[in-house]
């Protein structure tokens, strides 16, 4: 088995050379040295800072819902309005870091066509040049990714809020149907008290036309109530059939921003797969042209050949 040397002195030594023979004074020769020891972080693009900072804001946007996870969800510790609140931070959080990844993505954009991206080690090579421009379409997918996945987190918790918003407007609904039955009670007792109030006093005609107004007020109380019944029915089935309305179209949203991320991601991976046809044909190209190179150097080798021992031939005889 071979032994590992270890080749790091060897090169600061070969460095120091090259340094002095460049005509390197001590002190830039101290610093070059030096560099091998702390070594200064490379500068950052904007294209960097730009995901670096959307990232940020994703991971806040998850530490959020994580720590307002229970108050949104239970419905004995904050009110209506304040989970109305939550899910508005929430929305903001979400349009924000959108905005920033097709901030991103419009640069990119821009970046392929001007053809001013910065390529690797500061090097003008058109492939390495495609390299960062992949490079930078993989970090916005895996951003794009990281959102949906935090935004489904709080997709879950909403339709946990909707469908205990259901279950409490179901049972209130058949509690509310109920009484409708119970004002033919009163009538009746009343009936029969001024059936014993008319039997026992002597004013029979002055208080027929009262029982006459009192059925007629117990007859409208009744439609009444019935039409106020079937009103708040009505209000209930609407407020519960908008409830899932609203549950299905933010579902029917997260469908179609994941669509949207793997139609992005074919895109990509159709121009790559065009920029690889492009190079296999610049490459079947040179082969061609090598083929035929080839085979002229063969044929004047051939013919180089057999003039040889013509030659030859006729110089022995």
């Amino acid at each position: 088995m071979s032994r590992v040397r270890d080749r790091t002195e060897d090169f600061k030594e070969a460095v120091r050379v090259a340094a002095l023979s460049h005509g390197y004074t001590e002190a830039q020769l101290a610093a070059l040295m030096s560099s091998f020891i702390i070594r200064k972080p490379s500068p950052k693009s904007p294209f960097t800072n730009a995901a670096i900072k959307t990232l940020e804001s994703i991971r806040e946007l998850e530490r959020f819902i994580v720590k307002h996870r229970r108050d949104y969800v239970d419905l004995h510790r904050t009110t209506e309005q304040e989970r109305d609140n939550i899910e508005h931070e929430v929305g903001v959080f979400v349009k924000a870091c959108k905005e920033q990844i097709d901030i991103l993505k419009n640069r990119i954009h821009e970046e392929e066509q001007n053809g001013s991206a910065k390529t690797w080690l500061g090097t003008r090579d058109e492939s390495s040049r495609l390299d960062l421009i992949a490079h930078q379409h993989g970090v916005v997918l895996i951003l794009s990714e990281r959102l949906h996945s935090v935004t489904a987190q709080f997709d879950r918790l909403r339709s946990m809020r909707f469908q205990d918003a259901i279950n409490r407007a179901m049972p209130r609904k058949k509690i509310q149907k109920k009484p409708e039955i119970k004002p033919a009670e009163p009538s009746k007792s009343n009936l029969v008290l001024k059936s014993d109030v008319s039997r026992l006093g002597d004013q029979e005609v002055s208080t027929a036309p009262m029982r006459v107004q009192q059925q007629l007020l117990d007859d409208e109380t009744r439609a009444l109530q019935v039409e106020l019944t079937s009103l708040l029915d009505a209000v209930q089935e609407t407020e519960t059939k908008m409830m899932e309305m609203s549950a299905l179209n933010h579902l029917m949203s997260t469908h179609v921003l994941q669509q949207a991320q793997q139609i992005q991601y074919l895109y990509d991976q159709a121009v790559e797969a065009t920029n690889n046809v492009e190079r296999g044909n610049k490459e079947l190209s040179q082969a061609i042209q090598r083929n035929s190179s080839s085979r002229t150097f063969l044929l004047l080798f051939f013919f180089v050949l057999t003039f040889s021992v013509l030659f030859l031939d006729w110089y022995n005889n």
